[in-house]
């Protein structure tokens, strides 16, 4: 069930008009969220309805036994097996086939055929559950008493594709609250956010992919070299609106629910360095690899270990996202960046930055455009292919339509909007009477199905 479908707003609806009548009684409003965090899962497959509880309630008892355990060394075996379990989960519903597959390679022996992997990635799942541990374990929260808020918070669905990945101890404490309101001024925003985000979804990113990117990465020696370099930049932008979009109508369906979910993105092309890419891209993941990753690695004190700790994350981070080793040599591309940034930070000083700021924008959305190829290639070698047609210099853009001109143009603008400006409109928008919300809702969704007429394609991240 795509975020972007009429099963899933159907469902968001039911979900909603459900749970708000009984949310007064607190038992009650969790197991209507818990039985919709389930139905969810089991649209996917039937096999998540034994997995995540069992999962689940396993982490559940962990983090008690961690927080009532005084011995150091049983502290930490326990911690120790929930990354373990999640882990495991990763690798293997995740990873086991391309482990099996490069074994297989070495060892020139016949590929393993492994059944054991399913439509719906667990990577957010397995980050967001370990919070609840690491937390406890780290005394940085306390275990709470209701299994049936943790087994809600854990899998709350809105989050279950892409994230945000939200930390269980921020999630507990709105879903045990007794009163619990909607005002209007927050279902306001949370319409904006689902039509906002089903605008950047199904009108600006789908429309990139379908026209160019998708073409010119799949058979890159058909374009020249500009309309390659060109379709590298469309993809930039699809994957922001692909993934900024699905991160917009999350927090929007959780916003309808009465919880606050943590922003995402903050125009993350606007960045002067790569550390500062990181701070507004994906915010969730970052924040994750910096706090239960990064600082949990040794040498943090050391001379040369914090800049090898930093390249050892981003790869985890890279290799995160997928079991291919473009994910891999991504991930090293920006781990090394993130190194030499801290190395010039230490040696001149952060304020010491001779270059002007659109300079040192400019330097960094290549970076991390060049990075993007290696994240969206299939292969190493279809990567070298798009590198090798882009050096070949040779300029045409035959390929490239008016109409994907303007979009790109406009989505481009509308990513460097001011903050001012979009936060007015939001507030604007959350002050008109309802039914005007809705007819502006309804006109999009006509928008939507003349523009986007081929329909809409599965959100990027929902495969990791």
């Amino acid at each position: 069930m795509l975020l972007t479908s009429s099963a899933y707003f159907f469902f968001l609806v039911a979900v909603f008009l459900l749970y708000w009548p009984l949310a007064r009684f607190r038992v009650v409003g969790l197991a209507v969220i818990l039985f919709a965090n389930y139905f969810f899962y089991a649209k996917w497959d039937v096999f998540y309805l034994a997995l995540i509880p069992i999962s689940s309630t396993i982490d559940f008892v962990l983090g008690g036994m961690i927080h009532r355990a005084k011995d150091p060394a049983r502290r930490k075996l326990l911690v120790t097996l929930s990354v373990l379990l999640n882990l495991g989960l990763l690798v293997a519903f995740k990873y086991m086939p391309f482990f099996l597959e490069n074994w297989a390679k070495l060892a020139g022996t016949d590929f393993p055929k492994w059944n054991w992997t399913f439509s719906l990635g667990i990577s957010f799942y397995a980050f967001q559950s370990l919070t609840y541990t690491i937390d406890i374990y780290r005394k940085d929260a306390k275990p709470t008493t209701s299994l049936l808020a943790y087994l809600s918070a854990v899998s709350f669905f809105p989050t279950t594709l892409a994230g945000p990945i939200t930390r269980v101890s921020t999630l507990l404490p709105q879903l045990e609250k007794t009163s619990r309101t909607l005002d209007a001024a927050d279902g306001g925003r949370a319409l904006f956010l689902i039509g906002l985000g089903l605008m950047k979804k199904m009108l600006i990113a789908d429309y990139l992919a379908e026209n160019l990117v998708n073409r010119v990465f799949d058979f890159p020696a058909l374009y020249s070299g500009a309309e390659v370099l060109t379709g590298v930049y469309a993809f930039a932008v699809q994957l922001y609106y692909d993934f900024s979009g699905y991160s917009d109508v999350a927090i929007g369906s959780a916003l309808l629910l009465g919880l606050k979910l943590p922003p995402n993105f903050n125009a993350p092309y606007s960045a002067t360095n790569i550390a500062d890419f990181w701070r507004r891209w994906h915010i969730s993941l970052s924040n994750w690899l910096r706090d239960y990753l990064y600082f949990s690695l040794p040498g943090q004190r050391g001379k040369y270990w914090p800049y090898i700790n930093l390249i050892v994350t981003m790869a985890i981070g890279g290799f995160w996202h997928g079991p291919s080793w473009t994910f891999l040599i991504w991930g090293l591309l920006h781990g090394v960046a993130l190194a030499v940034v801290r190395l010039f930070d230490v040696r001149r000083g952060k304020a010491d930055h001779k270059l002007p700021t659109v300079v040192r924008t400019f330097f960094t959305v290549q970076y991390v455009c060049f990075a993007w190829i290696f994240f969206r290639s299939p292969s190493l070698e279809a990567g070298w292919k798009i590198l090798r047609r882009i050096a070949s210099l040779t300029v045409s853009f035959d390929n490239v339509s008016a109409g994907l001109w303007i979009v790109l143009a406009i989505a481009i603008l509308g990513h460097y909007i001011k903050k001012e400006w979009f936060d007015w409109t939001q507030t604007g928008f959350g002050r008109v009477p309802f039914y005007l919300q809705a007819m502006a809702l309804m006109l999009l969704a006509i928008a939507i199905q003349y523009v986007a007429a081929t329909g809409s394609a599965p959100f990027i991240y929902t495969k990791f």
